[in-house]
C-alpha cells in the first residue's frame, strides 16, 4: 500500500512557520478603482510604471488558469522558470542535508541550483533511450531526498518521458516530482496538469518562453496542489513579476490563434529539416523529438560547429554532456532560416 503523501513533511520547518511578506498591494487589491494612492511611498508622478504591480497578477493568473484549465490557487507565477524551480528548492529542502535528484542529460538549471542552495545533486543517467532508470534511481533515494525532477519533453534530447514512468515514480517516491514541460506545447501529449490530483506529490513547470514566442519577457508558471501553491507564494519576492511584463503577457495570450498557427509552423519546419537532414552523409542519427528542436549525431560535432559558425549560424554543441557524445542541437526557426541551415549543411566537407 502506498504511503500517504505528506506534505508538510517534506517542506523546512522554518518555511512552515513564516508568515509571507504583506506588501502595499496585497493589502489594497482594487487595482482599477479610482482611488489616491498614498500607501507604498511610491512616486506620484504617472509615466506607466511608477506604480507597483499587482503582486499576485490577478488578471494574468485568471487567463492562465482558464486556458490551463486549472483553478488560480494551483499557478504560481515567477520571473521565468528559474525563479520558480529556485524557490521550490528554498521551500523544501535544508541546505547541507538534503538532496536531489536528476537525470543527465538534462536541463542544467537543476544542478546549478541545488550547488546554489547547497544541496546534493545525485545524478542517475538516463538509458540510452533517453528514459529513466527507475531501479538506479530509487536505490539513491534516501530519507534526505526531496525531489526528483523529470524534463519532458527533455532538453537537450527533445524527448518525452514515457508516462509509466512518470507514474511509477510518482507513486513510489514519497517526495516532490517536478516536471519541467517547458516544450510541451509541442508534443501530442497532455500536460501532467490533468493528472494533478491523482498525483498531489507532482509539481509541473512551464514557461512563455518558448511557444508563446515570449522568451525576452521571462514568465514561468507552476502547477501544483493549492498547499504547495501556498507555500511557495510565502517566499516569492513581493513583486517578482514586473508590471511590463504582466501587460505584455496578458496582450499575448489571449491571440491563441498566432501562438497555435507559430506552433502548427514550427512543427512542419521541424519535419521539413529531419528529410534534408537523412540526405547528409555525416550526420549519424537524428534523434526522436517532441520539442521545437532537433539532437542530431554527427561525425564531429567540434568541426560542424564551427564550420557553421564560420557561416554565419549558430547552434549548441551538446557533446559535453552525457550520453550526447559528438551531438549538435537545432532550434528550429524560421523557413528561410531552415532554408539557410540545410544549405549550409549540405555545403559543408
Amino acid at each position: 500500500m502506498k504511503k500517504q503523501f505528506d506534505l508538510y513533511a517534506l517542506v523546512r520547518p522554518n518555511v512552515a512557520r513564516m508568515s509571507a511578506y504583506s506588501s502595499a498591494r496585497d493589502e489594497f487589491t482594487d487595482f482599477d478603482k479610482a482611488m489616491v494612492f498614498l500607501d507604498a511611498n511610491e512616486n506620484p508622478f504617472n509615466n506607466g510604471v511608477n506604480r507597483y504591480p499587482d503582486p499576485q497578477q490577478g488578471k494574468l493568473k485568471d487567463l492562465l488558469a482558464s486556458q490551463k484549465e486549472v483553478s488560480k490557487e494551483q499557478l504560481l507565477l515567477g520571473n521565468g522558470s528559474d525563479e520558480v524551480l529556485d524557490l521550490i528548492f528554498r521551500a523544501f529542502c535544508v541546505p547541507g542535508k538534503d538532496n536531489i535528484i536528476s537525470l543527465p542529460p538534462t536541463y542544467g538549471m537543476y544542478k546549478v541550483l541545488s550547488n546554489t542552495n547547497d544541496i546534493e545533486n545525485r545524478e542517475v543517467l538516463l538509458t540510452k533511450d533517453f528514459q529513466p532508470d527507475i531501479k538506479a534511481i530509487f536505490e539513491q533515494v534516501d530519507v534526505h531526498t526531496k525531489i526528483i525532477f523529470l524534463c519532458s519533453p527533455n532538453n537537450p534530447t527533445g524527448n518525452l518521458i514515457a508516462q509509466k514512468s512518470i507514474e511509477e515514480i510518482g507513486t513510489r517516491f514519497h517526495g516532490l516530482v517536478v516536471i519541467d514541460e517547458a516544450y510541451i506545447d509541442f508534443a501530442d501529449s497532455e500536460s501532467w496538469t490533468k493528472r494533478m490530483a491523482k498525483y498531489p506529490n507532482i509539481i509541473v513547470i512551464q514557461t512563455l518562453s518558448k511557444a508563446y514566442g515570449m522568451a525576452g519577457i521571462r514568465l514561468g508558471m507552476a502547477f501544483a496542489s493549492t498547499e504547495i501553491i501556498r507555500l511557495l507564494t510565502k517566499i516569492k519576492p513581493p513583486y517578482n513579476v514586473n508590471k511590463l511584463t504582466q501587460e505584455k503577457a496578458i496582450n499575448h495570450i489571449t491571440k491563441r490563434d498566432i501562438v497555435d498557427n507559430e506552433i502548427y509552423s514550427i512543427l512542419e519546419i521541424k519535419s521539413i529539416l529531419c528529410k534534408e537532414l537523412l540526405d547528409i552523409n555525416y550526420v549519424v542519427k537524428i534523434f526522436p523529438s517532441d520539442a521545437n528542436f532537433l539532437l542530431i549525431r554527427v561525425d564531429n560535432a567540434d568541426k560542424r560547429y564551427q564550420q557553421l559558425i564560420e557561416k554565419g549560424i549558430v547552434v549548441r554543441n551538446r557533446s559535453t554532456q552525457p550520453l550526447c557524445h559528438n551531438t549538435l542541437r537545432f532550434t528550429i526557426g524560421t523557413s528561410d532560416e531552415t532554408t539557410i541551415l540545410i544549405k549550409a549543411l549540405k555545403s559543408l566537407s
